[in-house]
């Protein structure tokens, strides 16, 4: 589906497939789906932050595990296939960086996870890898709780980016 009207008339399970590569939280995929139908692209987006913010932990763990890694190519390449198209270039600042540079984000990410339980999500989209080590390195202190609420701002964020990417340019 490349159109909004397309998505407005999807059945249910097609939409749900749709909203899954923009987050992979089912709750939220399935009452965006339930939602429909969106008067336009604003709509679609506005609604999407609202009902994000009726979800739990739960939601926000299930949308974290939808995303690789930073810096983990094997995981990039490997890891929930069905986002590869959306999420294609959210880590392109990782392309260009130092071996050094990859591998502290590796190491904080794993003391990330360590600490908070999840992985680092930030949205990444126009940020170099020094960037999202500098970003990395300054959350990771944070009280999980904290981290927590961050990470899934931060989800949002990505969603509505890859809705946008998802649809046509005369719809965005």
């Amino acid at each position: 589906m490349k159109t909004l009207a397309a998505l407005n008339s999807a059945s249910k399970e097609d939409a749900i497939a749709w909203f899954m590569q923009t987050c992979t939280a089912s709750s939220w995929c399935e009452l965006m789906s339930e939602a429909r139908p969106f008067s336009s692209v604003d709509s679609l987006q506005s609604c999407a932050a609202k009902i994000w913010q009726t979800m739990q932990k739960a939601d926000f763990m299930e949308a974290f595990e939808g995303h690789p890694m930073i810096g983990d190519v094997s995981t990039l390449r490997a890891k929930y296939a069905n986002t590869k198209a959306l999420a294609s270039n959210e880590q392109s600042g990782t392309a260009n960086t130092t071996e050094a540079t990859l591998e502290a984000l590796h190491t904080g990410n794993l003391d990330y996870l360590n600490k908070h339980g999840f992985i680092f999500i930030i949205c990444a989209t126009g940020l170099s890898a020094e960037a999202m080590l500098e970003k990395l390195q300054a959350r990771l202190p944070n009280e999980t709780n904290i981290e927590m609420q961050t990470a899934a701002n931060e989800q949002l964020k990505i969603t509505q980016l890859r809705i946008n990417k998802a649809l046509t340019p005369q719809e965005n």
